[in-house]
């Protein structure tokens, strides 16, 4: 008797440690847990090394999930600019042929589960709920302390493998070689376009970038990468030879063209040709607006190509149904009707000239007010002088929620330096978008944008405008 007694008194004992260990319950208390955790997203000042970003926590909780990340096939794709909208374009053509599809991307807008999406669906709050508390589960168990990219990274590869997906394309977070979605064995690598960005982590020249970028390579594993200017592709080629990869780049091994038309209603289009051993893409319509989405859709095209080598199956005319239904938010995304407000999570110098030159070339508008606010540790004059050549007025503020955020007087500041053009302060989005309304008339242009945060509050501020109308 007494034995049994210490025996339910262990039991009772152990069982209150494991609740006080693992205290995810809810979806609200999933989400306040991993926003607890280290957030490089959010930091001003990163240390970019082996030790801070340790891939060694990654392997050893996938390891003690069942490593969920090899039992999916997986799609990588690197670079600077362009990630989201090819990762769309080809999950939508791979969803059109019939494919289960998860799909990860950060950083959300709204609500964290857009990053985890399966089947153009996000992961449900029960799933999340379930997932995040098994991975912090596991974490503690191999006593390692994650930070919040980790642990939502590891939630993704856990639930494709729950859900079974026939292939996921896995987006990285920062750089390449050391982020945490760098523990993956894909099968089949992409690189889009590089550029300078994070240069007070990933280095200060586009080559140190593109070789950080890079090396996501792995051996005998194909890899495929968007035309790039001369000393990326040097640095890319010289990365795969070491890798023992083979390496394609659009434009030089593999026939790409594009090209601007105008249909008889007047309607710009982007169309691309794309050549290969598999397949001829002619005269291919790009689903999403701006010269530089050509591109893009031109990699997504090329790894549709190579998945065909590996076994995927495709047929044309889904391919084309399910390329032209691609869209993508956040991203040249008309949110609001009267007045016109779109937005855009332009956050660096190249996508901003991007924005500029897609608004120019498809959205009609006699004016253009910009509402601009983006983090202090971007390269903020080169992103201001891309604004001044075309926004007419700006509003500068900043996101509420997010630490990195440049103050508005600042910008502005800095600004004053680079143009003369007409500019205000507003302390929050809501007010900027208050003075921007009153400054336009019908046929002007609202464009909120200079990051994903800033996107996110607009959207979030809008929906709840939408509710009271």
């Amino acid at each position: 008797m007494a034995t049994a007694k210490i025996t339910t008194k262990k039991r009772t004992k152990k069982k209150a440690v494991k609740s006080k260990v693992n205290p995810i319950k809810t979806f609200s208390s999933a989400v306040s847990y991993l926003l607890e955790q280290t957030d490089y997203e959010r930091m001003r000042v990163v240390k970019y090394d082996e030790d801070t970003f340790k891939l060694d926590r990654m392997r050893d909780i996938l390891d003690e999930l069942g490593n969920p990340q090899d039992q999916v096939p997986m799609v990588h794709v690197a670079g600077t600019v362009g990630k989201g909208s090819t990762v769309e374009m080809l999950t939508s053509m791979l969803r059109g042929n019939g494919y289960a599809v998860g799909k990860y991307t950060s950083p959300h807008l709204i609500d964290i589960r857009e990053r985890i999406v399966v089947n153009d669906e996000m992961i449900g709050e029960d799933e999340f709920t379930e997932t995040v508390a098994e991975v912090v589960a596991a974490a503690k168990k191999r006593n390692v302390t994650p930070t919040f990219f980790e642990l939502i990274t590891a939630c993704a590869f856990k639930y494709f493998a729950q859900k079974a997906v026939d292939i996921a394309v896995i987006e990285t977070g920062l750089g390449g070689r050391l982020d945490s979605t760098n523990v993956i064995n894909p099968i089949l690598t992409l690189i889009t376009q590089i550029d300078l960005d994070h240069t007070h982590i990933l280095g200060n020249s586009i080559e140190e970038i593109a070789k950080e970028k890079a090396g996501i390579f792995k051996k005998s594993i194909p890899a495929i990468s968007c035309q790039q200017i001369d000393g990326v592709c040097d640095v890319l080629r010289k990365t795969a030879e070491k890798t023992m990869c083979e390496l394609e780049i659009v434009g030089d091994d593999i026939e790409f063209s594009s090209r601007f038309v105008t249909s008889n209603a007047g309607i710009v289009q982007n169309r691309i040709c794309i050549i290969t051993e598999e397949s001829q893409f002619m005269h291919t319509p790009v689903p999403l607006q701006g010269a530089h989405q050509a591109r893009n859709c031109g990699l997504a095209l090329a790894a549709i190509c190579k998945l065909k080598t590996l076994g995927f199956k495709f047929e044309d005319a889904n391919l084309y149904e399910s390329l032209c239904n691609s869209t993508i938010e956040g991203r040249m995304e008309l949110a609001w009707d009267k007045p016109k407000i779109l937005v855009d999570g332009a956050h660096n110098p190249a996508s901003l000239q991007s924005l500029i030159r897609s608004i120019g070339a498809h959205i009609p508008y006699d004016s253009m007010v910009c509402i601009f606010g983006c983090c202090a540790d971007k390269d903020v004059d080169g992103m201001l002088r891309e604004l001044s050549l075309g926004a007419d007025k700006i509003i500068f503020t900043k996101s509420q929620g997010n630490p990195r955020a440049a103050e508005p007087l600042v910008l502005q500041r800095r600004f004053a330096e680079i143009s003369g053009k007409m500019t205000q302060v507003a302390h929050t989005l809501g007010e900027a978008l208050e003075i921007a309304a009153r400054a336009t008339s019908r046929d002007d242009l609202i464009c909120v944008t200079g990051s994903f945060y800033l996107v996110g509050d607009a959207k979030k501020h809008l929906t709840e405008l939408a509710k009271k109308r």
